[in-house]
Formats: structure tokens, C-alpha cells, sequence
């Protein structure tokens, strides 16, 4: 049986690291969760990412971090203030962490990043090395994975994740009520390709990345990127709903304004690195992972 680690996580209340950290106390590891704010409870540590300060004494001894926090990109419209939000809150926790794993040297420092990396690719299926775009949620990316890089000394990973499908939150969450009373339909022309995974692959391919000897950038999607078109489908026929209204692209630019590119633009993002290192998604095709978790 593995041995125990301690483990630290940051951004350990959104959807992806509530999910994470009861995966990890389930398989037996002790997790202390950073707050911004003073600690309550016996597993926090206190952090300020905002002023590079963090509590290194209940962290000694740590075995892997994972760096979950960062302003939300679908949260609030993109004006120039919440552009510098996404991007300085991303810049200044991740300095923060990278240079406390230094500092304390754990087996793994894993550290989020996403697949707006790749920037628009249209129908090109892009991989790991490729060159990444130039529009705002690319450069993000690329200074974001920079800054993860100042802990030279600690096997660093990158999470560059795609859209993450679970119906308590996320996308999926946001998608579901409208599908549910038979008013969704593709966005925009429906033919941009959406690369997905579900939150249960997700964290397994976390800790798969964790238990590994894997560095560097690791896409976290599906094998199987799917169009908006048939993402929409697959949608509406687990749920058992029609599909007939789409939502064209001025409207979701109007409602979503910079965000808009996101769900407009296209992905077509494969997982090269999980792919040639055998691990093994319980979801890989798109209608079997909606239908399991509309169930």
C-alpha cells in the first residue's frame, strides 16, 4: 500500500480542489489546505498571495503541492480592472508557491494552467509541444506556466485543463437547467471544437501525475474533443430533450463580452502526455460521460 504524503492545496474550495482534497483524504493522505484568511480549523495554513507571505512551518515536511487558486475567467465580465485580476492573481500566487517549494522542497509542485495556452486552433489538433496563440487567455497562460517555473529544484507540472464537466459546477452546471427545460442548442455555428474532461478523470489524472515521474506541460482533457454542435447533442439526448435552439454568436458575445472567445473559439486539444504514459480515462467519449453523470 502507498505510503501517506502530506499534501498542500491551494484553491482547495472551488470545484476542481473540493474534488481533489477528498480524493486525497479518502486514499489516506493528511491535506492542509491555504486560506487567505485566519485559519479555523487544524488543517488550514495561512497565505497571502497578494503579498508573496505564506506559513511555512505546518508545511515542512511536505510531499506534493498543488496550486488550484485564481481568479475564475467565466466569472465576471472581462473589464480592463478583472483582465489584470485574472492575470495578476495568477501571477502573483503562483510566484508565492513556486518560491515556498523551493524553499521547502517537496517530491512535486503541480500547478494549473489551462488550455486557452493554445490560444484559436480551429480544425489543428494541437499536443503539449505546440506553440501556444497570442490573444489575452494565451499570453495569461504562458507568463502563469513562466512563474511556476521558480522552483527549478522541484519536479514542476503544469495542468493545462480543458472544460471541466460535472454537474454541481463549471460549464456542465451552468448548461444543465436550460437543456433540462428544452430551450438549449449549439453556440454560435456550433462547429468549434470543445475539449472536455470529466471532474472524475480529472483528479485521477492528478494524482496519476502526482504518483509519476512526469514534468513539464500535461494537457488534461478527453482523448476525444467533440464539436459544440455535437457537445450540445450528446447533452440534450442524456438528458432526453430536444436541442432546437441555438444561440448565435452576437448574443453570447452581448451576455459574455471577452469571455465570449472562449466559448466561440476552438480547441481541438489532445493528451499526448497522459496518452503515451498508459493512463487510462474511465470517460474518453463524450455521450457515456454525460449520460453517467445527468443519471
Amino acid at each position: 500500500m502507498p505510503r501517506s504524503k502530506k499534501i498542500a492545496v491551494t484553491g482547495a474550495s472551488g470545484l476542481i480542489g473540493s474534488a481533489l482534497c477528498a480524493q486525497l483524504k479518502n486514499d489516506g493522505h493528511q491535506v492542509l489546505k491555504l486560506v487567505r484568511r485566519p485559519t479555523r480549523l487544524s488543517d488550514e495554513v495561512t497565505w497571502n498571495p497578494v503579498k508573496g507571505e505564506i506559513d511555512l512551518k505546518p508545511l515542512e515536511g511536505i510531499d506534493a503541492v498543488f496550486h488550484l487558486a485564481g481568479a475564475g475567467v467565466g466569472d465576471k465580465r472581462w473589464s480592463a480592472a478583472y483582465r489584470s485580476e485574472i492575470l495578476n492573481s495568477r501571477l502573483l500566487g503562483t510566484t508565492t508557491i513556486a518560491n515556498a517549494c523551493e524553499q521547502l522542497q517537496p517530491e512535486v509542485f503541480i500547478s494549473s494552467s489551462a488550455i486557452g495556452y493554445y490560444g484559436e486552433t480551429g480544425n489543428r489538433a494541437v499536443v503539449e509541444t505546440d506553440r501556444g496563440g497570442e490573444d489575452f487567455l494565451s499570453i495569461v497562460c504562458r507568463e502563469w506556466e513562466a512563474v511556476a517555473n521558480l522552483a527549478p529544484s522541484v519536479r514542476t507540472v503544469k495542468l493545462r485543463t480543458g472544460l471541466v464537466l460535472d454537474p454541481t459546477g463549471g460549464a456542465l452546471g451552468r448548461m444543465m437547467p436550460i437543456f433540462k427545460f428544452g430551450l438549449g442548442g449549439k453556440l454560435g455555428s456550433g462547429k468549434q471544437w470543445w475539449s472536455w474532461i470529466t471532474l472524475h478523470d480529472q483528479i485521477r489524472a492528478m494524482t496519476f501525475l502526482m504518483n509519476s515521474k512526469i514534468e513539464g506541460a500535461v494537457n488534461l482533457t478527453a482523448p476525444n474533443p467533440v464539436t459544440n454542435q455535437e457537445f450540445t447533442a450528446a447533452l440534450a439526448r442524456a438528458l432526453k430533450r430536444p436541442a432546437f435552439f441555438p444561440a448565435p454568436a452576437f448574443a453570447i458575445r452581448a451576455a459574455l463580452g471577452g469571455f465570449s472567445t472562449e466559448v466561440l473559439g476552438s480547441k481541438k486539444v489532445i493528451p499526448k502526455v497522459l496518452m503515451d504514459n498508459n493512463f487510462e480515462f474511465d470517460y474518453p467519449h463524450l455521450l457515456a460521460a454525460l449520460t453517467a453523470l445527468v443519471d
